[in-house]
């Protein structure tokens, strides 16, 4: 009995694991490729569902980035010194998040140039949110027509660069053509590390040859 007992267990045991085998992935990015997985039937997506890399694919991984002191006019630690629009004032509808985030997002541009990468070839990012002063929550809206005027303005389907809106702006097209849709997290925190700051960003960027 306890032979038997034995054996059934074994038998189990080998039948599970050849099934747990058969559950495992079917494909895998080759060694040199970058590859984001983007919504089914979605023309203009925002973001990617995630971003594969193959494995001699090299990484830049640049710090968080906040706004520049742009506005030097503005009270220091406000959120309006990090507006670097002209004369310091924001067009019609454009928040303060929106604002600083257009700041950010230049400061990226240049962050990954001196690493010899472009906005292109960014494959993940993280923005993390301060609400402003007097608001209830983080200003998403804001922060996402910022990130569209950068990524993910082309159209899927024709290639053609997509029109986005500065604030209230009837649209007109971005101020970086982009096709980069990265795998992206944004989350509003209590605080950033810089008063006046609304917006920090970290991004990701993959060497692709």
């Amino acid at each position: 009995m306890k032979i038997r007992t034995i054996a059934l267990s074994a038998a189990v045991v080998l039948a599970l694991g050849t099934g747990t085998a058969a559950a495992g992935p079917t494909w895998s990015p080759r060694p040199q490729e970058v590859k984001p997985f983007l919504p089914e039937g979605a023309a203009n997506p925002a973001i990617a569902d995630g971003v594969a890399l193959g494995k001699q694919v090299a990484t830049y991984t640049a710090s968080g980035l906040g706004p520049a002191a742009g506005n030097p006019a503005a009270p220091a630690d406000s959120p309006e010194r990090y507006v670097d629009l002209p004369g310091g004032t924001l067009p019609p509808g454009v928040t303060l998040t929106e604002a600083q985030a257009l700041n950010v997002l230049k400061r990226v541009k240049a962050n990954l140039a001196a690493a010899g990468l472009g906005l292109a070839d960014v494959v993940s990012m993280r923005a993390y949110l301060e609400k402003p002063p007097g608001a209830e929550s983080a200003d998403f809206a804001g922060w996402n027509r910022a990130y569209r005027q950068f990524f993910a303005n082309t159209d899927l389907v024709t290639g053609r660069p997509v029109p986005v809106p500065l604030g209230t702006a009837v649209p007109a097209p971005p101020m970086e053509v982009n096709p980069a849709r990265p795998a992206r997290v944004t989350i509003e925190i209590a605080n950033l590390p810089v008063a006046g700051w609304l917006v920090e960003v970290e991004v990701v960027a993959a060497y692709r040859h």
